[in-house]
């Protein structure tokens, strides 16, 4: 039974970790501009087409990096584009710009490929096939949790001491109070995109070494599935992100292990909708009070 399990077990832990690079990106924005940042999936998709088109161009060791420079200059010019116009707006009417965003990195990345599939680059160590007891997985598989854990770890160093780190802090607290008392509210908020487009950049990388086909709308279901472990772990907490995406990834391979894989990505809508209605914050999150 353990020797069936075992796979699927791998599997989910890498997903899972996967999964909490991309909700870290959601709960930052989250955390300093109360906004659910839609096209952050379609971030993480442009980060693997990158990966493709300059792969076919340069060798990879410089490929990869501008990759992740590209991803970052992406989620920075999204920002300043669509975010940072409406910074006074209704939180509507940001929220429709997000999601018109959204349709447009899709729309651009139909146009740009034709809407034809793309095979991601095999990279060097991180694809290669290894054996772990009675089961057969890619180094990637191994390698996502532990960069997972050493980015998060690193980005917890920086919120707490950091003078940027501070300001964020700051912001998320009182948004106005920041601004009255000097902080630059725009450097703040773009340099949480370049964060959120930075790790979505890495998770990419991981992800696309095992699925390694690159479509323009393969980003909205790990996507979705990341927004759901942010809120599951409490929206705004990036410990809670990591846990609650490594859960919803070993509890959907788990539920292909004993043969409901129809069901795998149903399990995770449905516990949205359990943890919305028995604990609406999460499990880290922080209940707020609004002031009348």
């Amino acid at each position: 039974m353990f020797d069936r399990i075992l796979p699927y077990l791998l599997a989910g832990i890498s997903v899972g970790g996967q999964y909490a690079l991309i909700a870290v990106g959601y709960t930052m924005v989250y955390g300093i501009l109360r906004l659910i940042n839609f096209a952050h999936g379609d971030i993480f998709t442009a980060a693997g087409f990158f990966m493709v088109y300059f792969a076919a161009a340069m060798p990879l060791y410089v490929a990869a990096p501008l990759v992740v420079v590209a991803t970052v200059l992406l989620g920075f010019v999204v920002e300043r584009v669509a975010y940072k116009p409406l910074r006074s707006a209704p939180r509507m009417s940001i929220m429709i710009s997000a999601i018109g965003v959204s349709y447009l990195l899709q729309n651009l990345m139909w146009y740009v490929t034709g809407g034809l599939a793309k095979q991601y680059p095999v990279l060097p160590w991180i694809s290669e096939q290894i054996t772990i007891g009675p089961a057969s997985t890619k180094m990637a598989t191994v390698v996502t949790p532990v960069i997972t854990v050493l980015l998060v770890v690193a980005l917890v160093m920086l919120i707490k001491h950091t003078k940027i780190g501070m300001a964020m802090r700051a912001v998320s607290r009182d948004f106005e109070t920041a601004q009255l008392m000097g902080i630059k509210i725009n450097s703040v908020i773009s340099m949480t995109f370049v964060i959120g487009s930075f790790l979505a950049a890495i998770g990419s990388m991981l992800y696309f070494s095992n699925y390694t086909t690159v479509t323009p709308t393969i980003g909205a279901m790990p996507g979705l599935k990341a927004f759901v472990a942010a809120v599951f772990g409490g929206i705004g907490s990036i410990p809670g992100a990591v846990i609650g995406a490594m859960l919803i990834g070993i509890c959907e391979n788990v539920i292909k292990a004993v043969g409901y894989t129809t069901f795998s990505d149903a399990f995770t809508f449905a516990l949205l909708i359990v943890v919305l209605v028995f604990k609406p914050t999460g499990l880290f999150g922080e209940k707020t009070s609004e002031k009348v």
